[in-house]
């Protein structure tokens, strides 16, 4: 079956695209092919498997089902999301330069700058939700932009369209960290850019149980590049996982509505309430870019960001307070979660980029779960209670 996204519509090929029955026993879900190797008729004559870090039916499958949600036709399952960076990366060499924003998951960060930078490759890093400074940060040796939209922790948006073109007039790929706001509410392909990545670990998977993440690409070329270095790095993503990830990818579309629906309404609360200094959430009105979300995303996510009025004592309390919202890192799972940026995910970044970014002491991050919208409101009462 060609699940085309011209024929079905996304919540249905999150349960059916790249999958058919197992044709030994009509199983309708994918088998979990546990296995390491594959027999071969002849020396170089198999089935399409011959070693499962080079592919894996279970793998295969679910790479299929991701690519196709993100309107592609090459997907890579990695161990994580810092692999999937790492690969993507290492599709330059020694002396290219990279244009990134200056907003980033802290994981990535440190790849590109203890990491890559010791191996040649240039980094610059802007504030790229004003579009004219990537312009301004091109150079002739650029190969490669790299945004998150929305960005973490503070939720930037780039507009995808006009960072593609500038990209591609410059001969460089545009690589779209679309973690934050799934398959459902953007698909980055669809507006020029190259090479979409998603930590798979939050909201792709959700459960908050693995680890992983994926590469897709709709271009040929970079397909054939992508498989080879991930094979030859061999980060790819265990069977299980893969199983896992297949699994949840059927019921993403009916988290991300509900995970959106209390982030909205957890926003909302939050822009009025007095202990309150400031909130950022894409779906509000008052975020600077909320034309831009609504012009480039289907919906504004699960994940939001507000200032406590006050100091770093009293941000701590708050965060302590909590009942419902778990004090953790990651994002994406089912259940809400809240955390200190500047102690806990963005901890990588010294303390003066932190600054400059405007991730300060009282800068807290919310991944919205889907429980009983009520619950969760009461619990913020509670815990801005101080």
């Amino acid at each position: 079956m060609d699940w085309s996204k011209d024929d079905f519509e996304f919540d249905t090929r999150a349960i059916h695209a790249g999958q058919t029955p197992d044709p030994t026993t009509g199983a309708i879900m994918t088998p979990l092919y546990l296995t390491s190797t594959f027999v071969q008729s002849a020396p170089g004559v198999h089935k399409g498997f011959d070693y499962s870090r080079s592919a894996n039916p279970t793998r295969l499958a679910y790479e299929n089902c991701v690519a196709n949600l993100e309107s592609a036709r090459y997907g890579f399952a990695m161990a994580s999301g810092c692999v999937g960076t790492a690969t993507i990366v290492h599709l330059l060499s020694a002396g290219d330069h990279v244009v990134a924003c200056d907003d980033m998951y802290g994981g990535s960060y440190r790849l590109f700058e203890q990491v890559f930078k010791q191996h040649g490759i240039e980094f610059t890093y802007a504030d790229l939700s004003e579009v004219a400074r990537l312009e301004a940060s091109m150079r002739p040796s650029t190969k490669l932009v790299w945004i998150e939209t929305p960005s973490n922790p503070l939720l930037k948006l780039v507009d995808i369209e006009v960072a593609s073109r500038i990209a591609h007039a410059r001969g460089a790929w545009l690589a779209v960290d679309n973690t934050f706001a799934s398959p459902l509410f953007q698909r980055p392909i669809e507006q020029g850019a190259d090479i979409v990545l998603h930590s798979t670990t939050k909201y792709i998977n959700g459960h908050s149980d693995l680890i992983g993440g994926v590469v897709v690409t709709d271009d040929a070329a970079l397909g054939e590049r992508l498989k080879f270095l991930a094979n030859a790095i061999g980060g790819i993503q265990s069977t299980f996982d893969a199983f896992l990830c297949l699994r949840s990818l059927k019921t993403l579309a009916v988290r991300m509505r509900a995970h959106e629906a209390n982030a909205l309404a957890v926003a909302s609360f939050l822009e009025t309430h007095h202990r309150v200094a400031r909130v950022c959430y894409p779906g509000l009105p008052s975020h600077p870019q909320h034309a831009l979300a609504k012009r480039q995303m289907s919906g504004f996510g699960g994940m939001l960001t507000f200032e406590v009025a006050g100091d770093l004592a009293a941000t701590r309390r708050v965060l302590e307070r909590f009942r419902v919202f778990a004090l953790a890192e990651s994002l994406g799972g089912v259940e809400s979660l809240i955390e200190h940026p500047a102690i806990m995910t963005h901890a990588s970044l010294p303390a003066d980029v932190r600054k400059s970014l405007g991730i300060g002491d009282n800068l807290v991050r919310v991944s919205v779960g889907i429980e009983s919208v009520g619950d969760l409101l009461r619990d913020f009462e509670q815990a801005l209670a101080i």
